[in-house]
């Protein structure tokens, strides 16, 4: 029988989402890739539990996660009811509805009957009575925002959620959506968007201010780009990679001009003792309105890795200076 270590917490870097009473691990847990029906269930099991054990608490799923939607809640919710079951009170678990999940005209967006539809059905798969965070995971064109907004208050008062979060909204979006949240009292306390080195769109959109400014968080999801700020490229990218739609831009002059920025990035990750992987997660954690930077792990060394990231979370200003550079982005 799986107990968690005793000295989890004296690990744990934990950091406030704004000034609201959400408290998150600096890495949280995802599970968008590597986890579902596909995958070995021992495996994916030990790597859950390890993290737990390291200090962190925080594991962030949705609704249409894994090879097939729904694959990797259930499988969080066989591990949740075998063995963490006993550490509810001290979990942060978070799902999200929007994206493709089912057939039909509600299987996606942001609209009130599929976002209530689709936490009950994450519930039951998870073995749960309630999310720590319930995020709308992506703005609906088709819906006031008005009623998205109401949705997620509503949920939170019936008790199946506790917090309200938005995914992938940009400034203007969440300031709207933010007015609603306001008017009804919503505990909305997060917007988890694609931010890494390489990414830094929610700087130039304003979206970073926005969320500062109103003291609330953001998230950083692909905080390595795909692997790309990893030492995996530094002698070339193939012309088959795959990258999510947000980091686009990130070719924008050419593969041979990135993987030379990314060899001058690691060289200033090996001067931090850091590899580049780590110092691109560090980067993020040096702005204290970033609460938590998600990151997945199929393997308990590529977890260990990414946790000793946490150690060297601070930059000179130097260091920054030339990281923006060499990205070729103004400092911020």
């Amino acid at each position: 029988m799986y107990k968690a270590s005793d000295d989890r917490y004296e690990k744990a870097t934990i950091r406030r989402a704004g000034n609201s009473g959400l408290q998150l691990p600096g890495i949280s847990f995802g599970m968008w890739h590597s986890f579902g029906d596909d995958a070995n269930y021992a495996a994916s099991r030990e790597v859950i539990l390890k993290a737990f054990d390291e200090g962190i608490f925080s594991f962030d799923l949705a609704n249409n996660y894994g090879p097939g939607s729904g694959a990797a809640e259930r499988m969080f919710g066989e591990v949740y009811k075998a063995d963490l079951k006993p550490y509810r009170s001290e979990l942060v678990i978070t799902t999200k509805a929007g994206y493709h999940m089912w057939p039909g005209p509600y299987g996606e967006f942001s609209s009130r009957k599929t976002l209530m539809q689709a936490l009950d059905i994450s519930l039951e798969r998870m073995n749960l009575d309630y999310v720590d965070i319930y995020y709308s995971h992506r703005f609906d064109p088709n819906t006031r925002l008005e009623e998205t907004a109401s949705a997620l208050n509503d949920l939170v008062k019936s008790g199946k959620a506790l917090y309200i979060g938005i995914s992938n909204y940009d400034a203007a979006q969440t300031a709207e959506i933010s007015r609603y949240f306001k008017e009804m009292h919503t505990p909305f306390v997060v917007n988890q968007v694609s931010y890494n080195m390489l990414n830094q769109s929610v700087k130039k959109d304003g979206l970073l201010d926005e969320m500062r400014n109103e003291n609330n968080a953001l998230i950083s999801y692909g905080p390595l780009a795909e692997g790309l700020l990893t030492d995996k490229y530094l002698k070339g990218i193939p012309d088959n990679i795959k990258i999510h739609p947000t980091n686009d831009g990130i070719f924008a002059n050419g593969k041979d001009t990135l993987v030379a920025k990314l060899n001058e990035l690691n060289q200033i990750a090996q001067n931090r003792g850091q590899s580049l992987a780590q110092m691109s997660i560090s980067w993020l954690l040096n702005d204290p309105t970033v609460a938590s930077v998600v990151t997945g792990a199929s393997k308990v060394n590529h977890l260990e890795d990414n946790i000793k990231a946490l150690d060297k979370i601070d930059f000179t200003a130097d260091e920054l200076a030339e990281i923006q550079r060499i990205v070729g982005k103004s400092v911020k």
